[in-house]
Order: structure tokens, then C-alpha cells, then sequence
């Protein structure tokens, strides 16, 4: 995957914005309320967060585990915490929590060896950090608190709507965009 991140001018050690970014970003920034306190989980570059702090006056926090996304996003001038998905947060601090995850299914043997190929595999079917981010955020969710998810029809969204379901989240779809061979789908869930 290298390789073709290469070719098509991507920064490799960083997930650039492109059009699942913007999709997100844009129904991100029409729900916030001024002084939300907003997570952009899996922050990249800062492209959603940056959108929130500029066109809002809510309050954005990058997060990610990769260290040079982590440096990216703060010289972007994105408040940023290096750590995996919602684990370095306390309970209840965040009105609204938005993740653009991996979602791509590869197979589980492939070696990830790169930090863009963590930043779009998925595992074997697209969903496994997305139920990893499901399993937590509501912890870090004030009461009323909204999460909004980008899916492909390759992660399956019923089967993400099903799952987050099971642990007490109901589901609205948002906003979709089509694109060759897949359909991107911002799902709303709250509690």
C-alpha cells in the first residue's frame, strides 16, 4: 500500500484529507454548539478539528497514536493527545465525538508496516477498530453527549448500526456519498 500511497502523492507517515475527511467534517461542524467540547479521534492531519476550532466556537482535541499524525496536527495548531482512540480521557468530558477510523478489510496476516497502512486497514472486515472505538466512547461522552462515525459499505453499516446497538447507542444515517465501488456514510448514534 505504500507504494500506491506514493504514486498518488500522499504523505505516507500521515493520512491526508480527502473526500471521507470532508464528508465527516462538514456534518461535524453543522452539529456542533458553541462550546461543545469536541474529539476528532484519529485526528490525521488536524483536517476535521481544525475545520471545528475555525468554523465553530466549539472546542477541539486531536487524537491518534501515530506520532507524526500527533505532530502534524499540532503544527496545524490543533490541540493534540498521542494515544489510541478515547483511552488517554477521563469519563464524561466530550459533547461530541467524531472518528473518520480505518475501515478497509485486509487480511488479518497481512504486517502493517507503515503508519498509513494503520491508518486505513480495518481488519479482516473493516470493523475492528471501529467496534474497539464503539466499545469505549460512550465513557468518555457527557450525558446527551453525540458521536458521529464515517463507514464504507465495505465496514458493513448495518452491522455497525447492529453492534453499537448492542451497547446501547441508537443510530440515525446521516449524510452519503457515492464513489466508485463504495459508499461513504456518516452515522449519528447517541444514547
Amino acid at each position: 500500500m505504500t507504494d500506491l500511497a506514493e504514486r498518488r502523492g500522499f504523505d505516507t507517515d500521515v493520512y491526508e484529507p480527502a473526500e471521507d475527511s470532508a464528508l465527516l467534517a462538514g456534518v461535524v461542524v453543522d452539529a456542533v454548539r458553541a462550546r461543545d467540547t469536541v474529539l476528532d479521534v484519529g485526528t490525521g492531519s488536524g483536517y476535521l478539528a481544525g475545520r471545528v476550532t475555525d468554523e465553530t466556537d466549539a472546542r477541539a482535541v486531536g487524537v491518534d497514536v501515530n506520532p507524526h499524525a500527533c505532530r502534524r496536527a499540532h503544527a496545524e495548531g490543533v490541540e493534540t493527545v498521542r494515544g489510541d482512540r478515547t483511552t488517554p480521557f477521563r469519563d464524561n468530558c466530550f459533547d461530541v465525538v467524531a472518528f473518520n477510523p480505518p475501515y478497509l478489510p485486509v487480511d488479518p496476516e497481512a504486517e502493517w508496516d507503515d503508519w498509513f497502512e494503520t491508518a486505513i486497514s480495518g481488519g479482516a472486515d473493516g470493523r475492528s477498530v471501529v467496534e474497539g472505538f464503539l466499545d469505549d466512547v460512550g465513557r468518555v461522552l457527557v450525558p446527551d453527549g453525540l458521536v458521529f462515525l464515517l463507514v464504507s459499505t465495505y465496514t458493513d453499516p448495518a452491522a455497525v448500526v447492529e453492534y453499537a446497538g448492542d451497547r446501547g447507542f441508537s443510530a440515525a444515517a446521516l449524510e452519503d456519498a457515492s464513489f466508485p465501488g463504495e459508499t461513504l456514510t456518516v452515522l449519528k448514534f447517541w444514547r
